[in-house]
């Protein structure tokens, strides 16, 4: 009889378990978890196996396994676990470990991975805009809060967009995009069964795979109804905050085309700021309205969460957090700005960029990564004939 050798990995076990995933211990393999999930599909169900690789601290089995990403995190697994093994917080846990492997420079992912890091998280970010507004004070006559010379409360006469905010944030968010880009390359390869893999029937392009993707499940955000009636909620919650991005960033791309295009064609240039009647401004302030609605929902949502079932890792909290701060900060600068209060508008506008830096800049080691990974995982299955 061949005999097959297992090494567990207990330091991975021990990790997995500071992460958040100390019930796993508990599970007993009665399979109830497998049986309670309503997307895993009947011929591979999650997550009693990844229970299994996880108690016997199998790291490679976790690493590759992509329904690690396909798990909606809904909970009805945890709620009715019968030992309280919690394996929501497992696959969670699981999932944050596999970031500091999967994208680089693993250091920042080593940051992200508990709140002691949070303080160079902080300074790099804190340290940069603090030395943009310091060089800046030399254009204004050594002036740290000047005013446009209108009387205006202008913050671009300290933050220039031309050559500090727009530079910045466009090599920080395509250094962000290339390093997703990579990552996912990474978690393909990690996919990939070993030999050949035959694929029965028609196929199409990836690209068309990405669109059904899109479409069918993150426009209509369907796993979230597919968890469950009772868990409407966060299907709520997740849409406005999804939304709200969408038009905000729509938002950013109607302003750089206008700063930018109106440089050459001067009837679509856009002077910023803008009045609050201003169409453009007013589509801002409402998907402002839409974040901090999301952002409430998600938060009382985690904060009700019953610990003996379903816990919040350092990660859920950082994310909320950080997009927190960027809304708060942006709708105070706003109204300091209103209010004309010079010194609080540029401080807290400051703040402002931090926070928005942290926001793009550490995205594909945060839980915001998450939703590039998971996608690319939903694309691999469809790619390969698995719905």
């Amino acid at each position: 009889m061949a005999q097959v050798k297992i090494t567990p990995d207990m330091e991975f076990v021990r990790e997995l378990q500071c992460a958040g995933g100390e019930s796993l211990k508990k599970c007993f393999q009665c399979a109830t978890c497998s049986v309670a999930c309503p997307v895993a599909p009947a011929n591979n169900p999650y997550p009693r196996k990844e229970m299994v690789w996880a108690s016997w601290g199998l790291k490679e089995k976790l690493r590759t396994d992509i329904d690690l990403w396909l798990c909606h995190n809904c909970g009805n697994c945890a709620d009715l676990c019968p030992r309280g093994a919690r394996p929501a917080d497992m696959m969670s846990a699981a999932r944050n470990m596999v970031y500091k492997d999967l994208t680089q420079p693993s250091i920042i992912g080593k940051w992200m991975s508990s709140a002691k890091g949070l303080p160079i998280l902080f300074a790099i970010p804190a340290i940069l805009w603090m030395l943009v507004w310091w060089i800046r004070t030399g254009f204004n006559d050594g002036q740290w809060f000047p005013r446009a010379a209108d009387g205006r409360i202008v913050f671009g006469q300290v933050f220039y967009g031309d050559y500090t905010i727009d530079p910045i944030f466009m090599i920080t968010f395509f250094g962000a995009c290339f390093i997703l880009y990579r990552g996912v390359m990474r978690l393909f390869e990690l996919f990939k069964p070993e030999g050949k893999l035959l694929i029965i029937g028609k196929t199409k392009p990836w690209f068309m795979h990405v669109y059904d993707v899109i479409v069918e499940e993150i426009i209509t955000h369907k796993k979230f109804s597919d968890c469950g009636e009772d868990k409407e909620n966060r299907k709520t919650a997740h849409m406005a905050l999804f939304y709200s991005f969408v038009v905000l960033a729509f938002v950013t791309a109607v302003v750089a085309a206008g700063h930018w295009g109106g440089k050459v064609i001067p009837a679509i240039k856009l002077e910023t700021p803008m009045p609050l009647i201003f169409p453009v401004k007013i589509l801002a302030n409402i998907g402002m309205l839409m974040l901090l609605f999301g952002l409430a929902a998600l938060t009382l949502r985690r904060m009700k969460l019953n610990p003996k079932y379903q816990a919040s890792s350092f990660y859920d909290w950082y994310l909320l957090g950080i997009i927190w701060a960027v809304a708060v900060t942006g709708m105070l600068s706003q109204c300091f700005r209103l209010m004309d209060a010079i010194k609080p508008a540029f401080v807290v506008y400051y703040f402002h960029l931090v926070f928005v830096w942290m926001l793009f800049a550490y995205l594909p080691w945060s839980k915001l990564g998450h939703f590039v990974y998971r996608t690319a995982a939903l694309v691999y299955v469809r790619m390969y004939g698995r719905s």
